[in-house]
Formats: structure tokens, sequence, C-alpha cells
């Protein structure tokens, strides 16, 4: 039998950064390890518009297209890169990781090749194209013409039957490696990162930007490390949008211990990061289901999280980690205190929690289960 080949649309894939570049390399992994062959196109702006890089490796292709300056150019230039790879070596189906654009085409093109198209939302891509500047008339086609719609959280998923009507949203939920992601194994030196003994350490893992809250998550730290030694920890770098808020906060408080280790590519140095910390806040104003969030659990980690998109599906206040609601994130500095003042034996009780909900129900085994589950069902002819 021949072997089933899917697109994938992405906008990002590593070494790019952040949960869709991430959640768009573990699902490739996953349909590879289930024998289907994947051509990943992206859109790079780093390449001469138009051309194309082509890395195969095993199932795997991962093609890389140079972008125009405006996206129509782009969309109608892949339109025709792919279908001449269509032709060359027909799909089976075609997957949308994020609304827009991948979305978009992954539907067109499988209306113009006639197969199986899946659009797959990943967090703000709904609030991104329903307001200017973006296409919302191009959003609520993809959306009400998709034979198939994923969504990471339940909450994006009624998001989606608010705007479509649509009622056969599929959740499909992140994952996280807890063999990598683990409460065991290696950690940084204290001493070389700046951490003196005896201080409480804050995580904060992914990159801080805007929606991730960064003006709480500083202001809180202001406020803990005024009443005890405190270190912020940003595992992960900070964009370049907020680097004067960064300046600032050092120069209004010049001895707080502020620690960014820049962008780390090793899964497992991120790991060894997160195991640093005696809680990991995120206090995210918009979310999908947060990579961050997942990892940081699956290393048995205390967390504070924000209850926003996906996080409360995930989180069981008091049990497995701890919620703020958005409306409250002021008080975010008072919520790390108290965490603070509990025994141990409570931390270490959710510790074990978060680290048993991770393996239970989002370790690669089951995210791969429902990927097949998925295929199956969606793709029975394929």
């Amino acid at each position: 039998m021949a072997t089933r080949r899917l697109l994938l649309l992405t906008e990002r894939y590593p070494p790019d950064v952040g949960g869709v570049a991430s959640s768009a390399a573990r699902i490739t992994r996953g349909f590879c390890r289930l024998g289907v062959a994947v051509d990943v196109l992206l859109w790079r702006r780093s390449r001469p518009p138009g051309d194309l890089h082509v890395a195969p490796e095993g199932l795997l292709r991962v093609i890389q297209m140079g972008m125009y300056r405006q996206w129509d150019r782009t969309l109608s230039m892949t339109e025709l890169v792919l279908t001449t790879l269509h032709e060359q070596a027909p799909y089976a189906a075609v997957w949308g990781h994020y609304l827009m654009p991948g979305g978009f085409m992954a539907v067109w093109l499988g209306e113009t090749w006639g197969i199986p198209a899946t659009v797959s939302a990943r967090g703000n891509d709904i609030d991104r194209g329903m307001f200017p500047p973006y296409d919302f008339a191009r959003l609520l086609w993809t959306l009400t013409r998709s034979p198939h719609i994923t969504a990471v959280s339940q909450d994006l998923s009624r998001r989606i039957a608010r705007l479509s009507g649509r009622q056969d949203v599929q959740v499909f939920g992140n994952g996280v490696d807890t063999d990598c992601f683990t409460p065991q194994g290696p950690i940084p030196d204290r001493g070389q990162l700046g951490i003196p003994d005896g201080s409480l350490v804050l995580g904060f893992c992914g990159e801080l930007r805007e929606k991730k809250g960064e003006t709480y998550l500083l202001e809180a730290f202001a406020q803990v490390q005024a009443t005890r030694p405190a270190v912020l920890l940003i595992i992960g770098a900070v964009r370049e949008s907020i680097d004067a808020t960064l300046y600032q906060f050092r120069d209004r408080y010049p001895q707080a211990r502020l620690i960014v280790t820049g962008h780390l590519p090793d899964p497992a140095e991120v790991a060894a990061h997160i195991r640093l910390c005696d809680l990991v806040v995120l206090p995210s104003l918009w979310e999908g289901m947060p990579n961050a969030l997942l990892e940081s659990m699956a290393c048995g980690r205390c967390c504070l999280a924000s209850a926003v998109g996906g996080i409360p599906e995930v989180v069981r206040h008091g049990e497995n980690a701890w919620l703020i609601g958005r409306s409250q994130l002021q008080h975010l500095g008072t919520a790390i205190l108290e965490f603070a003042a509990l025994p141990t034996t409570v931390r270490q009780y959710v510790s074990q929690q978060a680290r048993q909900t991770m393996v239970q129900d989002y370790s690669l085994v089951r995210e791969g289960e429902r990927l097949r589950n998925l295929w199956e069902t969606w793709y029975p002819v394929c």
C-alpha cells in the first residue's frame, strides 16, 4: 500500500519559538509515527520571495517558502507551488495549523483538490481574526467551510461555535513529553546563575511579551522581593517590544534579582531550569493551552496561572496548581506570598498531583492515541 501523505501548513515551526511552533512539530512527529508522510510548508521572510528550501528527513519534509511583501501575493504563489507538488505526489489530506493563514489555505486547497482538510485552532487566532486589521470574512469562511476543525481547548471550541454555529469542533489539547519534562534530572548551578541561598525562585517559562502579562509579573515580583529574598527566573527570551519595560523595571528596582536565560533550544535544558523553580507563574491575558504550564506541571513544579483560555481545563485549583482570575492579576504578588507561606506538605501534594495529571492525561502517548483516532475517523480511506 502506498504511503499516505499529509500536507501541513504553518507560519511557525522549530527553530521558531512559541507554542504554535512546538505543537506543529509535535503533531508532525505524531503523524510520522503513524506511518504518514508529512510535508510541512512554512513561510519565511528571511528567504527570497518565492524561493523554496526543502529539507527531507525520513517521512518528513520541511519546505520553507520565501514570502513576498504582502500576503495576497504570498498565498497566490503558495497555491501554485503546492499544486505542483500535489500533482507530482498527491496528498491524502491537508492540515492548517492556526486559523490564518494556514487554516484558510488548507480549506481552499482541500476544496480545490477534492481531499479532506482540517483546521487546527491554537489559541488567540480567533481573537486576531475577529478584529481589525485582520480579515473577518476570510476567518468566517474558513470556519464554516472546513470539513474538520480541532481546537486546543473547550474554551476555544465554544468561541468557534459562537462565531460559526458549528457544534462539531473536536477538542485536541496539547501534549507534553513526560520523559523529558520530569521531576528527576539535572539542575543548573544556582551560584553560577546568581541565585542566592534561601531565595524563593519564581519562574516564568516561554517568551515574555504583552499577552503573557509581563507587567503583572514584574510588579508582583517587586512586591514579593520587598518582603522576602526572591529571584525571578525567566526561562526563555524577552520580546523586543517590551525591552523598554524591562529596562525601566531594572532602573526602579536595581536590587531585584531578575535572571533571563534567553531562548533555550534544548528541551532538556528548559526542563533543568524549570526544576530550579519553587513556583512557576503564568499571568497570561489570553491563552489556548500553554505548553509552558504543561511542561512545568510535568516537572512536578507548583504553578500559579491566570484562569484564561484552556488553563482552567487543566488546573484543579488548590489540587494540582492554583488559578488567579484575569481581573485579579493586580493581586498576583499577594497570591505568591500566600503560596510561600504554605506548609511544605501542601506544596509537595500539589507537585505530585501536577505530575500525575500530566502523565495520565497529557503525555505524548495520550496525544498519539488522540491523533490516531482523529486520523482513522476523519480520513478512513486515506
